[in-house]
Parts: structure tokens; sequence; C-alpha cells
């Protein structure tokens, strides 16, 4: 369970970035944050996993609360949240392999990381996980050489090697075309029921949000607007949401 509890962030004295965010997700659960942009959304994924210090609130994973941990235990906290970003982050010059196998850094020696050492259970596990996205046979390929969208599916299976808890993911389908986007969305809703983790996932794309998400988050000018089943979302929300009526495409 992720339990999110009046949230709180400012950059500057008179600009609020979040304010009072509270929001609980089950595990297994797909959940969308839209809103327009400048709203907020990446804040709130940059306080999950503590990339940035909120003002106030709490962040509570499994009832631990990553706002309050220390050095040592953050560090452990993040290996249960894994990230999917935009433009891959991956080592581009590196085989598809070694870059999922990155995912097993947080598990590792700083020596064992400069150095590659992985266990055979770890390649075993890699090689499933590509299987799992459809890139068996690209393992030792280089990333370089891949298409955007199978570049996200390594993402995908380098944060599933992880073991976590929760998938954040920052417009996860912003470069990609609508097939590869179709794809990509797919395989996260699967995986997040197949191995009964949280994804959430920051998303412009209205109609993306409502086909595949469990819930929706609505952020408006760093307010929380909307926290229901995607189901409910309705073209009031949406007005109120985005201070305007949301055109036919977007839906």
């Amino acid at each position: 369970m992720l339990e999110v509890k009046n949230l709180e962030k400012s950059y500057q004295k008179d600009k609020t970035a979040l304010k009072d965010i509270s929001f609980s997700i089950e595990p297994g659960k797909f959940v969308a944050i839209i809103g327009p942009s400048g709203a907020g959304k990446t804040t709130i994924l940059r306080s999950l996993n503590q990339l940035i210090k909120d003002d106030s609130g709490q962040i509570l994973l499994d009832n631990q609360d990553l706002r309050t941990a220390n050095k040592a235990e953050l560090r452990k906290h993040r290996r249960q949240i894994g990230m999917i970003f935009q433009n891959y982050n991956l080592v581009e010059r590196l085989t598809v392999i070694e870059n999922v196998l990155h995912g097993r850094l947080g598990y590792k020696s700083t020596l064992a990381g400069v150095f590659g050492r992985y266990t055979e259970d770890e390649k075993k596990e890699a090689m499933v996980l590509l299987d799992k996205v459809g890139l068996k046979e690209f393992a030792l390929q280089r990333c370089s050489e891949l298409s955007g969208g199978q570049k996200q599916r390594v993402g995908i299976a380098r944060s599933l090697i992880q073991h976590p808890k929760v998938i954040l993911c920052d417009e996860p389908i912003a470069s990609l075309d609508p097939i590869s986007a179709q794809t990509v969305m797919q395989l996260l809703k699967e995986l997040t029921e197949e191995f009964n983790i949280i994804c959430i996932a920051n998303l412009h794309q209205i109609n993306i949000a409502k086909k595949y998400a469990d819930q929706i988050i609505g952020i408006r000018k760093g307010e929380l607007v909307f926290d229901e089943p995607a189901a409910d979302l309705s073209e009031a929300t949406l007005a109120e949401l985005y201070d305007q009526p949301v055109t036919k495409e977007l839906k």
C-alpha cells in the first residue's frame, strides 16, 4: 500500500508546487496522474522517490515513511521504487541485457557495480523479463540500435528486475508513435497485475489514461481535483481540471 498524506512543496514563498496532496493506492493498481503542464505531476513523482525534499506531509510505503528515512534507509527504499523515463535513460553503448541488469545496482556493492558482477540467477531473470516484454532475441544488441518503443520496453524490464513495490513512469509514451505507445501501456497494465505492484504514470493523453488506468488522479495548480476510478472521470471534471472543455481528440 502506498499512502500520501497532506504532502506540500513550495519552491519559493509565493510559488506552491503541491498543496495538501493526499491519496492511497493498493498493490496491483495502475494509476494515471493527469493535469495541465506545470500542475505538479512531475513534482509528485520526484517526491515519491525523494529526489526532492518536500516541506511537509507523509509518504508511506507499507507504513514506512520515506520522508523521515536516513540515507541508508532511503537507499533501501529506492530499491523498491522503479523509474521509467520519457527519454529512456539507458546506456546506449551497452547491450539490452546489460541495461536490464543495471536494475540490480541498488543491491550491489560499489565495486561489484563498477565491474558488472551479476549472478547467473540475475542473468537468467533478466532473460525471463526480456521475454515478457518481447525482446529476448535482442538481448545482446546495443540499445543504440533499438527503436523508441523497444527502448521503453527495456526500461520496463530494468525496473522489474529491481523487484519493486512501485514503478513510477514520467510521460512514458510522450516520445512514442501510437502503436508503440499502446504496446507499452498494455505491458505496464498487464505486468502491474501480474507482479501485484503499484504503477503510477504521468500522462498528457486523457484517452490513454481512461483506457488503461484503474484509478486517475487529477492535479491542477498543485491541488488535488480528482481521485476516483477511471470510469468516473467526467467531462465536467476535465473542464475544471484544464480550465476549458477538453477536445474530442484528447478524450
